[in-house]
């Protein structure tokens, strides 16, 4: 008797033949990959390899300067975002795309508000809005709060509810938990699972090699604009992956010997704002890494602020100490800190904010400008800029830090958000300081590079500046700091040594009521933290 034949192979939900995308330079080059109904594909490889460029034109953000797509077997090309939306097909970007003047319900419902006889229903948006929140756990989150209000981590949990449709066909995640903590990122996990078995097509953008292999079925990666590779994620080792994204191994770069605490350069004590932070000590020695740990709205980027001067404290002081290289000198003691950034700049004290496209860049203006902002005297002569020297200082960055540009002429806006990343990363190296602050430093920069940012760090440790690093990333401290503080509620609850940590305590520290039962293996946050 013959045995019946197997079912055919189903048909790609989308397939990508030849694409190929020209600016001035081609960024993209013949790229061929199917992707299939209820799948995760993850897309990676270093920045600026084309992994957004390909993205945004299977959104409908960029046209194709070649080749062509088919959506479910028909023709598909779509001619913008919302048309490629109308269809199913939904991105959520690295860089966020709400509108910080509405509130979170009209961000969520954006297009479709509930209305009657041209009047907002507020009522139905707002049940609607939770609703939707509640999908990845936001229902702590009133949807009358304006955008504006959140963190950076909300918004973005915010800007992944949004994308969450009951019609998605496909949905694209571009970097999704750059700025997300462990709970928010296994909230999205779960999502991805329930869309998946539902039959949505997931593609996700990622440098976090440890979500890939965790989430993905497939992986394809991109160089230099070319497909190199694209197999199914089981039996992939992190280094099968960073031999393939990089062409080489960056495991020489990842082990970094102990540092040797210097003195202390700079300390706070007892800084508070309103209950956003709260009594918050802690000491930045020189030739360290202070890391700082915490959930999203724990208070981590507003203790940075704080130490920076761009909000100033309601009470605590900040302490400058003298160089003891130096002739001595008594420490200065600044009555809640900072009283502006420029205060903090001439006092020696850098910050590599966390969200680089409002804060950290001139997106117009040219690499080379973005990258000597921080000190123009240095690069000037009488009042004139000594542009051979610029040019000079800004081709070393490029080379160093790995830019991928086509000049330092080029506009920062059009650089990949890793490049811009490194781009603010120059600004500090051009300003010799003693203390730098890092709030996220590499979000959205790739494993080759994310290493050569570390042995930067690495380089400006030795050289005796202080630095403290913010990083939802417990690996990347883990990694990377002397100690870790984390911080809960606005207050500095734990500090852990080196050697002391895991990635158990970490969180449980994190987790932890302040003024609750303390994590083992931490020093008191009622003294000064070292660093």
């Amino acid at each position: 008797m013959d045995r019946p034949l197997p079912p055919p192979p189903a048909a790609p939900l989308l397939s990508i033949a030849a694409v190929g995308k020209d600016y001035t330079a081609t960024v993209l080059d013949g790229i061929t990959l199917a992707l299939n109904a209820g799948e995760v594909l993850a897309l990676t490889g270093e920045n600026g390899a084309g992994k957004s460029t390909l993205s945004k034109i299977v959104c409908g953000l960029e046209p194709a300067t070649r080749g062509g797509m088919r959506l479910a077997g028909e023709t598909y090309a779509p001619a913008s975002r919302r048309e490629a939306e109308r269809l199913g097909v939904r991105m959520v970007m690295q860089e966020l795309g709400l509108v910080p003047t509405l509130t979170v319900a009209e961000n969520l419902l954006m297009g479709r508000l509930p209305h009657r006889a041209g009047w907002l229903q507020r009522d139905a948006l707002h049940t609607a809005a939770r609703a939707q929140l509640a999908k990845i756990g936001l229902d702590s989150i009133d949807p009358a709060t304006p955008v504006s209000q959140l963190g950076i981590g909300q918004q973005q949990m915010v800007e992944i509810a949004r994308n969450l449709q009951d019609d998605t066909r496909i949905l694209v995640l571009d970097e999704p938990t750059a700025m997300l903590t462990p709970r928010e990122t296994a909230y999205l996990f779960d999502q991805i699972a329930r869309l998946t078995a539902r039959g949505v097509a997931i593609v996700y953008v990622s440098h976090r090699l440890e979500e890939l292999r965790r989430i993905a079925d497939r992986v394809a990666v991109l160089r230099d604009g070319r497909l190199v590779d694209a197999r199914p994620m089981a039996g992939l080792s992190e280094d099968d992956l960073v031999q393939r994204m990089v062409g080489r191994s960056v495991s020489d770069l990842e082990h970094r010997p102990r540092r040797k605490a210097g003195p202390v350069v700079m300390s706070a004590q007892g800084m508070g704002r309103g209950t956003a932070v709260q009594d918050v000590s802690l000491e930045l020695r020189a030739g360290e890494v202070f890391g700082v740990a915490g959930l999203v709205g724990s208070g981590r980027t507003e203790l940075v602020r704080l130490l920076f001067g761009a909000d100033r404290a309601d009470r605590g002081s900040v302490t400058l100490h003298p160089d003891e290289s130096t002739a001595g000198g008594a420490p200065h003691v600044l009555p809640r800190g900072f009283a502006s950034p420029l205060q903090a700049i001439a006092a020696g004290v850098g910050l590599v904010t966390e969200d680089r496209k409002s804060q950290g860049l001139l997106l117009a203006q040219p690499i080379r400008v973005n990258a000597t902002l921080s000190d123009l005297s240095a690069i000037s002569r009488a009042g004139w800029l000594q542009r051979a020297k610029e040019n000079r200082l800004v081709q070393g960055f490029v080379q160093t830090l790995g830019i991928r540009c086509r000049s330092p002429e080029q506009a920062v806006g059009t650089l990949s958000g890793g490049n811009q990343q490194k781009v603010v990363f120059a600004r500090w190296l051009h300003r010799e300081g003693r203390v730098l602050l890092l709030d996220e430093p590499t979000r959205g920069v790739d494993v080759g590079a994310r290493a050569e940012l570390y042995g930067e760090l690495d380089r400006m440790a030795a050289s005796g500046r202080a630095l403290l690093m913010v990083s939802s990333d417990l690996r990347e401290l883990m990694a990377m700091a002397d100690r870790i503080g984390v911080m809960s509620a606005g207050r500095l609850v734990a500090v852990f040594e080196r050697g002391q940590w895991s990635e158990q305590s970490l969180l449980a520290a994190a987790f932890s009521e302040p003024g609750g039962r303390e994590a083992p293996g931490h020093s008191s946050p009622s003294t000064p933290a070292t660093a």
